[in-house]
């Protein structure tokens, strides 16, 4: 391809090291890994915003997570119309073929695609409900808990709880995949919905039994 050019000099300079240190030190689990696969325990679908490192906020290692990014963290709904979905391709790969354990989203504080969806969804974004706009297509999987949360006066206060509608709206279309919903009664399979505040380091889990996130 013509337009593509060499990395910058930085990310080189720091590829270099990382296979002078962190590959070196740990070269036989790679090799391992490259050998036998990959045998994640967990499927995390999370934004694209370059603030979420999922990886270092639980601790994981190569081969740990299956990661999905995606903007504002959002699972489409099961639609089978041979069309090309990311998402969901991601995630059938995961749960039928790799046979993840877990599939977690997570959310996250200062979401620009949900303040996007806010003001779409308020009507003080026209040019997001352009039909050529690939943003407002993708949060328009957002409508409906945009829906649920548009009675909150507050600008501050609505954007949150709609980052975390995010969250469960993602939570209920991942229950309209059969293949999904099968792994879930055959008890291989568990879903989980956590938010993370950037700036307070603070993660906060859902629960189903008292419809409420809290911290962890």
């Amino acid at each position: 391809m013509q337009h593509a050019r060499p990395l910058p000099p930085y990310l080189i300079q720091r590829y270099h090291g990382w296979k002078a240190t962190s590959y070196t030190e740990n070269e036989s689990w790679y090799r391992t890994l490259a050998q036998e696969g990959q045998h994640p325990r967990a499927m995390l679908i999370s934004c694209c915003d370059s603030r979420v490192h999922v990886t270092s906020i639980f601790g994981a290692d190569q081969g740990e997570f299956f990661i999905h990014r995606n903007i504002a963290n959002l699972v489409p709904p099961y639609t089978a119309d041979g069309g090309q979905h990311g998402t969901s391709a991601a995630l059938e790969y995961a749960v039928c073929e790799l046979r993840v354990a877990h599939v977690i989203i997570m959310g996250h504080s200062s979401c620009g695609g949900i303040k996007g969806c806010d003001e779409m969804c308020s009507g003080r974004s026209p040019g997001m409900d352009e039909p050529n706009s690939f943003v407002g297509r993708w949060m328009d999987i957002l409508r409906p808990g945009h829906a649920r949360v548009a009675h909150i006066e507050h600008d501050e206060a609505r954007t949150r709880a709609l980052e975390k509608e995010a969250v469960l709206v993602s939570l209920e279309n991942l229950s309209s995949f059969p293949f999904v919903t099968a792994a879930m009664e055959k008890g291989t399979l568990t879903l989980h919905g956590v938010w993370l505040d950037i700036g307070e380091g603070r993660v906060e889990q859902y629960s189903a039994a008292t419809k409420q996130f809290a911290p962890i």
